[in-house]
């Protein structure tokens, strides 16, 4: 029965390495195999299995609906054996760890903070995706996540790393052409640059003389991340609307200028790191999750109120 598991388990992590590297002779270099001795034992989890797992052509390797839930389970297990060995190995951190960001909380303080994390973790190799749509950390095999923005209800586990206001902005070389707007309803006259993501707010928010409002706002361009929104403000594009830490050189510099600030209702869009709940956390998460606690802590542009 020993020689079993131990057989089905390294099927799994073949298996698994060949969907992650997309093919038996890359999988067979990342495991230091030969490709025969990969394809010897697919065969043999197939046949074992009594079902086709992968579609093999000379150009592409796809997963059959059998080979897709098998994939999604081995991953499971073969985590839950990492995990175990990381707690009997008394918390060492190892392993691969997956982790999703902001754009541009990822491009100003994650990957900057990256070479740090891994010199202190050599055993540890990091997959950082950007981006700011939602990401459903189960189905993407997401270790963690930075997140902005009040958090729906859900299964899982957030830590506040942070907070920031936002601010409504422009560039010199847009003011030059536009009549500067006086009043939240003078930007209907105005391009402003909004997001194509379906948690972006349709109308800004703003307080003016302690009542609360919201003004619709539209343009020409419809982006799907704060980075490209930013650059396209500097480049005159139109008017914005961002979290104040990602614009506060720009406009400390003079490249942005605050607009209606009489009327900024002072929300905040917090800052958080999520993992999916269930057991105790991977020590590699709570290792990442510590890093980005002491990294964003030391920045004061991420706690102003």
């Amino acid at each position: 029965m020993m020689r079993v598991l131990m057989e089905r388990s390294g099927e799994m992590e073949v298996f698994a390495r060949v969907v992650q590297e997309g093919g038996f002779s890359a999988a067979a270099r990342s495991l230091e195999i030969t490709p025969s001795a990969v394809s010897k034992l697919i065969a043999r989890l197939e046949a074992r299995l009594g079902t086709r797992l992968l579609l093999r052509t000379t150009r592409a390797l796809t997963l059959t609906e059998e080979g897709e839930a098998y994939h999604r389970a081995a991953l499971r297990i073969l985590q839950d054996l990492n995990d175990a060995d990381q707690e009997a190995a008394g918390g060492a951190v190892r392993g691969r760890l997956r982790v999703s960001v902001t754009v541009p909380l990822g491009t100003m303080f994650v990957a900057p903070a990256m070479p740090d994390f891994v010199a202190r973790n050599p055993d540890l190799t990091v997959e950082l995706s950007l981006t700011d749509g939602i990401v459903d950390l189960v189905a993407e095999k997401t270790d963690v996540a930075i997140r902005m923005g009040n958090l729906p209800d859900s299964g899982l586990i957030a830590r506040k790393l942070g907070q920031s206001r936002r601010v409504v902005c422009a560039s010199p070389s847009y003011l030059a052409l536009k009549t500067r707007p006086q009043i939240p309803a003078d930007l209907e006259h105005h391009d402003c640059l909004t997001f194509s993501f379906r948690r972006a707010r349709p109308a800004w928010p703003f307080r003016c003389d302690g009542k609360d409002s919201e003004q619709p706002v539209s343009g020409s361009l419809v982006v799907n991340n704060g980075e490209t929104m930013k650059q396209m403000a500097l480049a005159g594009a139109g008017i914005a609307r961002l979290g104040r830490f990602h614009v506060a050189a720009e406009i400390a510099e003079g490249r942005l200028v605050a607009l209606l600030e009489d009327c900024n209702p002072g929300d905040l869009e917090l800052i958080h790191a999520v993992h999916v709940a269930g057991g105790p956390i991977p020590h590699r998460v709570r290792a990442f999750i510590d890093h980005m606690v002491e990294t964003l802590r030391a920045s004061p542009l991420l706690h102003a109120d």
